[in-house]
């Protein structure tokens, strides 16, 4: 197979994944204001987990079907690496003012549970062979599944008792109230949320399949260039089966809901972390982490630190920019995400 036809495969996965993810977003948004859910929760639950398919479904394929665990651990950490980076895109887009001095606080529960998620994943790595496990399982897998639903649970609950973030939803409020007008009224709402539930299926469809056929695609591409199933599942696909993340982020903002999107970011790396235990149950040949290459080490620890620098940056809020385009924070997470894609390609064996 020429290295022409695998690349012209790659861009076609590439794009059926950033269209069908737009349009999982456009159904998503539709959804919350029919059934009057409030932005935040839909940019971290609801986005982060259809807008993450393409994660879950490369994974799965890569460790069950292609048997190369190295892309399905390099995918799932390289995407959270790629949804920080695109942090320090959404500062440079937000003009008014920088990015931390608008976000609100509640994405610090989001991004903590992030940290002890990825803490989990790269003591898991450190440990290697001498990880314990159950049956062909880690341990960690469990315990992250776990932490991904208690997140989840804990940032709802956070932003009930939190009358501040009200201010997510201020024009859904009003359009999400239920209509008691007529029966034709309400036929014809029901009608347009089966339409968008149809379109909504037919979307996660297509990020699926694009998102099984990557893997393959891939594990040629990578002797074909070259370089590692470790690099290119960092690098290229995490980008690829991002690329959801980017449009609802893109989105988002044009919307004028930056907490959406920002919830969206880390929402979706809570999610991709947990991918790891999903895909450790579909890999028979022992627990994942111990099978993998040490150098995905390095992408967990580079995860931890950008996830730190969010934190920093939604705590202290600096109102200063770089060349007044960023602010420092966007500055370091370009530097760290550029540091961790030379190590890992420095690192290819």
């Amino acid at each position: 197979m020429t290295l022409a036809w695998l690349l012209l495969q790659f861009a076609l996965c590439a794009l059926l994944i950033a269209r069908a993810g737009y349009m999982l977003s456009v159904s998503a948004d539709a959804l919350a204001q029919a059934y009057g859910w409030g932005r935040g929760w839909v940019g971290l639950a609801l986005l982060a987990t259809v807008t993450s398919l393409p994660e879950l479904a490369a994974g799965i394929s890569a460790v069950a079907f292609v048997g190369e665990p190295n892309l399905a651990v390099g995918n799932a950490l390289g995407a959270c690496v790629v949804n920080m980076l695109f942090l320090a895109v959404v500062d440079v887009l937000q003009r008014r003012q920088p990015l931390y001095q608008e976000a609100s606080s509640n994405h610090l529960l989001s991004a903590g549970f992030g940290v002890v998620m990825l803490g989990f994943v790269a003591l898991s790595l450190l440990t290697g062979q001498g990880a314990p496990s159950l049956l062909h399982v880690g341990v960690y897998s469990p315990l992250l599944l776990l932490l991904y639903l208690l997140a989840l649970k804990a940032v709802h609950s956070h932003e009930h008792r939190d009358s501040a973030a009200i201010a997510y939803q201020p024009t859904e409020v009003a359009a999400s109230q239920p209509t008691t007008t007529s029966g034709a009224n309400a036929a014809g709402a029901w009608a347009n949320r089966r339409r968008e539930w149809r379109r909504f299926a037919t979307a996660s469809l297509v990020v699926l399949a694009a998102g099984m056929w990557l893997p393959s695609v891939a594990d040629r591409l990578a002797p074909a260039l070259g370089l590692s199933a470790s690099f290119v599942g960092t690098v290229l696909m995490a980008f690829v089966t991002t690329l959801p993340e980017i449009a609802v982020t893109l989105g988002a903002l044009r919307l004028g809901a930056l907490d959406m999107a920002i919830g969206n970011l880390l929402g979706s790396n809570l999610f991709n972390v947990a991918v790891l235990a999903v895909d450790d149950l579909f890999y028979m040949r022992g627990p994942l982490l111990s099978e993998v290459s040490t150098v995905h080490t390095g992408t967990a620890v580079t995860a931890l630190v950008m996830s730190g620098l969010v934190i920093v940056g939604l705590v202290m809020r600096p109102k200063g920019q770089v060349l007044r385009v960023v602010s420092w924070v966007s500055v370091g997470l370009v530097a760290t995400y550029a540091v961790n894609a030379a190590l890992v390609y420095l690192g290819h064996t």
